[in-house]
């Protein structure tokens, strides 16, 4: 599992996940992406659980490892999970956003891309009973991504263009 809490990482995903470590890793190796000065020295040699402040060059194996994903819901980074067809978990931002993570969020769980769940409704139990649910269906929601046409874009977006250039 990896967890992506935004570029400043989530305060509030952070403490959640640290809050369920315990239960999450009786299943899960987790790797975490706190963000910039998040990092919880206490769980530094936590078998099971890594924890990182940023990932640059390594996160295309990181995310071709996972097998679920728990993030926000930026555009970028669901449609990479989209393109890789890995089942997700959104918490989309709501407070100082335009409020499109949380449209998008809606939309991928629409699609049945993956599951969305308010900060606001979250708990300790919610969170935890997501994860199980959406882990136990990850092959539905691979399936449903398998629906999606997204491998072609770049062939679209040319064929666009030399439309329009014709």
């Amino acid at each position: 599992m990896t967890i992506i809490g935004g570029s400043q990482g989530s305060q509030f995903l952070n403490q959640t996940v640290i809050n369920c470590l315990d239960t999450l890793l009786k299943t899960f190796d987790i790797c975490h992406i706190c963000g910039k000065g998040n990092l919880n020295h206490e769980l530094l040699n936590v078998t099971g659980y890594a924890q990182f402040e940023y990932i640059h060059d390594e996160l295309p194996h990181v995310m071709q490892a996972t097998d679920l994903f728990i993030s926000r819901a930026g555009a970028t980074t669901i449609f990479e999970f989209l393109a890789l067809k890995k089942p997700a978990i959104l918490i989309p931002l709501a407070r100082g956003s335009r409020g499109d993570q949380i449209l998008n969020a809606k939309s991928f769980e629409k699609h049945g891309f993956a599951k969305h769940l308010s900060e606001s409704d979250i708990t300790e139990q919610v969170f935890l009973d997501a994860v199980i649910t959406t882990f136990q269906s990850k092959n539905k929601i691979m399936e449903n991504t398998e629906k999606t046409d997204i491998s072609s874009s770049a062939d679209k977006i040319i064929s666009v263009i030399l439309s329009v250039i014709k």
